[in-house]
């Protein structure tokens, strides 16, 4: 959901799901999918780092990340695997990391390394990003509030949190 493009953008409407409530949502697997991630473990980094961004703003992530365990098939054998359903707005978190990594990745590729150069290649692909979430009506990053913490701060607290709830979910199991 990067919005890059027209068609990125009809391809994460076109894996949305309607619960039967009519609340819509994303499989976090079809995203990753959608995104171009090639392993889910990837993509999951990518889902805590989102969660960390969502309770900095002050929403329930269990609200916007609900988890859910599905059964695949993997040959003979059946696996259960955990899923997302993803609200828009979780979904717009994951498409601003996906910004970043994507800018970084152009910058490596380009082999841009004068300031100047970088700080507009940045320009370029986040207006591209800003004008997609205002054409899906998603919360602008500056209407966010802004954490009293360091954000490096913030993220490594609450990735350990997250660690710490998803082994006792394991542990539960």
């Amino acid at each position: 959901m990067s919005n890059l493009k027209a068609e990125e953008y009809k391809n994460f409407e076109e894996i949305k799901k309607i619960r039967e409530d009519g609340t819509e949502y994303w499989s976090a697997r079809e995203l990753s999918g959608a995104l171009q991630y090639k392993k889910w473990e990837n993509f999951a980094k990518v889902i805590d780092r989102a969660k960390l961004a969502c309770q900095n703003s002050g929403r329930d992530i269990e609200d916007d990340f609900p988890e859910v365990r599905k059964i695949i098939e993997a040959g003979a054998l059946q696996k259960k695997v955990v899923d997302y359903e993803l609200s828009r707005y979780a979904c717009y978190l994951i498409a601003n990391l996906f910004r970043i990594s994507q800018t970084e990745e152009k910058l490596k590729k380009d082999k841009i390394h004068n300031c100047s150069k970088a700080t507009s290649t940045h320009y370029e692909v986040g207006a591209k990003v800003r004008k997609a979430i205002e054409d899906i009506g998603g919360t602008m990053p500056e209407d966010l509030p802004t954490p009293e913490k360091s954000i490096k701060q913030v993220e490594k607290e609450q990735l350990k949190r997250l660690k710490d709830k998803k082994t006792k979910l394991m542990l539960d199991e």
